[in-house]
């Protein structure tokens, strides 16, 4: 569906940005989605406390996963069925784990760990804090751990650019961090009151390098969605894009080769974001999946995680998850 979607990419650069950003491509979907559902088809994750918060493909289609509950990595091997662990819980000082990403030159996995007992999830140790993990890819050994600075921090989500700088968004803090190549303490890149989380809500959320070297963002409470323009390794203006349609619990971000995005809606759909100046087309690839937290793409297929949150953080409210656990597999053209 990517390609298609492509092809009408390109006959709307063509239009007015206000008119390419109104124009509805729900006839096609709908036969495209149709096709989709018919081919899901699902990874179980081992464990009944999972809740999968993000995933990343490694460059030979080994997918990466990470707990909150139970904390730790999980790992499927290309064309494996089920999951398994890979990095044990409380490994290098790691607590209740979030955002993960492959990043193939460093040869890590990067990985947000962070204190949640606040919130009724205890983890696996007792490590107080937020912080920047990298692990070896190759044995999963601990290479890197450096502190969100602040008293009242969130690591949330990952991206690495082209110089090999680090980016990570605080989910409690109007802050987008940054750990320089060679550096080992994380810095704040900028702080913007665009990016201060609601009362009682969740801010910055997924981080994305474009194409055009500049990051996005997007925030879970608010569904709003931001580009940050970069000059090198310096922050310039601040740009929250008008949308095609209203967002809702906006959560993981990726990058594709076109320009466009993956990105999550935790309201339950898989969406293809297209950038046109300071507006994004948002297009449904895949709606109906289960409280959704991320997504990763390896070949013509994009990886979901279901996370189920709610059943850990609102479980009284919720009642338990549906198990077993699962990566949603979603067939998409490269």
């Amino acid at each position: 569906m990517l390609f298609v979607m492509h092809q009408i990419r390109l006959f709307l650069l063509t239009l007015p940005i206000s008119l390419a950003g109104t124009i509805s491509l729900a006839g096609l979907l709908v036969s495209e989605q149709a096709d989709a559902a018919q081919t899901l088809a699902y990874i179980d994750l081992p464990g009944d406390r999972v809740f999968p918060e993000s995933l990343s493909a490694g460059p030979d289609g080994t997918l990466y996963v990470s707990s909150p509950a139970t904390g730790g990595i999980l790992r499927v091997k290309p064309g494996a069925s089920e999951g398994e662990v890979w990095i044990k819980p409380g490994a290098f000082d790691s607590r209740s784990t979030f955002g993960v990403l492959v990043d193939p030159r460093a040869q890590l996995l990067w990985v947000c760990s962070n204190d949640i007992s606040s919130f009724g999830v205890p983890g696996p140790n007792a490590i107080k804090g937020s912080y920047l993990k990298g692990f070896d890819l190759a044995t999963g050994e601990g290479k890197v751990s450096a502190a969100l600075p602040g008293s009242h921090q969130f690591c949330n989500d990952i991206a690495v650019a082209e110089d090999g700088a680090v980016y990570v968004t605080d989910s409690l803090a109007p802050h987008i961090l940054v750990l320089r190549p060679g550096s080992k303490e994380l810095e704040v890149l900028i702080e913007d009151s665009n990016f201060t989380p609601p009362k009682g809500g969740v801010g910055l959320d997924g981080i994305a390098v474009g194409v055009d070297g500049h990051l996005y963002v997007n925030t879970f409470s608010k569904g709003e969605l931001f580009r940050v323009a970069l000059d090198g390794v310096w922050p310039g203006k601040v740009t929250k894009l008008a949308t095609s349609r209203p967002l809702k619990l906006t959560d993981g971000l990726r990058p594709l080769a076109d320009g466009s995005f993956l990105m999550i809606e935790g309201s339950g759909s898989l969406d293809h974001v297209l950038i046109y100046g300071d507006e994004a087309v948002i297009e449904t690839i895949q709606a109906g999946l289960d409280a959704p937290t991320a997504v990763t793409k390896f070949g013509a297929t994009a990886y979901v995680t279901e996370g189920q949150l709610p059943h850990l953080f609102n479980a009284a409210a919720s009642g338990p998850p549906r198990l077993p656990f699962r990566i949603v597999t979603v067939p998409i053209e490269p």
